[in-house]
């Protein structure tokens, strides 16, 4: 899950309107970052060495993201998980306490309203949501639960995304018991007297966790976890082609209302206590169509693209066959710094999505050639044993 605004379209931070900043907007500046206006917030793109440096010390260090414009929301009451169940299609029966699992809203047409992480509690449920997404999320809770859930948008809270193969290692010596989660596990844990509630999950592809603490509290963690020698700051540029890399959708471009998670390449996400084999009824909406769609195909899927040449293709490019007819538009596109070359993701009809089929785009009167190859663009390095 991540932002529905693409990042060649943020503003720089000379923008006049009222933006909120997060907590640690003075620390930004202190590290010298390139602010820009993101989602309603003023947000760091990158810092000194740049974003290819960021996303590579990710890669092979630790990288410290923050993404405090995020959603957190906290679900209290009786059967909230059950409650639930009737707006996702992910099996949430099955999901123990302490342990998160990735989903999306969908509407009645089966588009996805938004992703988010679904985590149990013994206090409730936690979710985050995307940034632009969350009052609406709130106002669909609040519709949907009525009186028989306190629903919070938790704006006194923060949440760090540590991101890494060195992730692990950094927040154990301050939080030795991390140690014990496995990818999408999360805990509760004091530092200081201070509650943090982690969970092992991100989405950059690699291991690592996402922190959420109290404001008042940010600033000096963050500065502890600064001083282990792996980590460093990133900014929403190293994110966005971490994740393009990782094969993970981007909300707003390659998730939605007018995308199906099976269009997505998501149909895992539907419960298999719904297919026709298991017999349980659907409750959740968009069932019918979702349903159809596993069984009888769809008419457009997302798949991955490299890219010859070194001229990247953004999002909305259109996508053409040998013979210049239109097939279909990039969703997600850029510079892979891992991979060293330009890549993208697009939706296209099946007969398109084989890998291997060669494919076209058009940037700035060029014509660039593709190739449909698997996804991830980068093998994913979760921690899950």
């Amino acid at each position: 899950m991540w932002e529905t605004a693409a990042l060649p379209k943020l503003k720089d931070s000379s923008m006049t309107h009222t933006i909120k900043t997060t907590t640690l907007h003075a620390l930004h500046q202190q590290h010298g970052a390139r602010l820009v206006a993101f989602a309603g917030y003023h947000l760091p793109i990158q810092y000194q060495h740049g974003i290819k440096h960021e996303h590579l010390h990710t890669r092979q260090h630790a990288s410290l993201f923050d993404v405090s414009h995020m959603g957190q929301i906290q679900i209290s009451g009786a059967d909230v998980l059950a409650g639930l169940q009737h707006l996702v299609p992910s099996d949430l029966d099955t999901l123990p306490t302490d342990h998160s699992r990735y989903s999306v809203l969908t509407n009645a047409a089966g588009g996805v309203l938004d992703d988010l992480i679904i985590t149990p509690r013994t206090d409730g449920v936690r979710l985050i949501v995307n940034a632009a997404c969350k009052q609406q999320d709130v106002a669909c809770l609040r519709q949907h639960f009525g009186t028989d859930a306190a629903i919070s948008l938790l704006d006194d809270h923060d949440l760090l995304a540590l991101q890494g193969p060195a992730a692990a290692g950094a927040l154990r010596d301050i939080i030795p018991a991390v140690d014990a989660l496995r990818f999408m596990q999360a805990g509760q844990y004091h530092v200081n007297g201070v509650e943090l509630f982690i969970t092992r999950s991100g989405y950059t592809g690699e291991d690592g966790f996402e922190i959420s603490l109290p404001n008042s509290h940010t600033q000096p963690f963050v500065e502890q976890l600064l001083c282990a020698e792996a980590v460093r700051l990133a900014g929403l540029g190293a994110r966005d082609s971490l994740r393009l890399e990782a094969g993970l959708c981007l909300y707003g471009q390659d998730l939605t209302p007018d995308i199906t998670p099976v269009e997505a390449g998501l149909g895992w996400l539907i419960a298999k206590k719904y297919r026709a084999d298991e017999g349980a009824s659907p409750c959740f909406p968009g069932a019918e169509l979702l349903l159809r769609q596993l069984a009888e195909g769809v008419e457009k899927v997302r798949v991955g693209l490299r890219v010859s040449g070194r001229i990247p293709v953004r999002a909305g490019a259109t996508v053409t066959a040998a013979d210049g007819a239109a097939v279909g538009r990039i969703s997600s596109g850029g510079y892979g710094p891992t991979v060293a070359a330009p890549i993208a993701m697009a939706y296209v009809p099946p007969s398109c999505a084989r890998p291997g089929t060669a494919l076209y785009a058009e940037v700035r009167h060029q014509r660039l050639a593709l190739t449909v190859v698997p996804l991830p663009f980068v093998e994913h390095r979760y921690h899950t044993h």
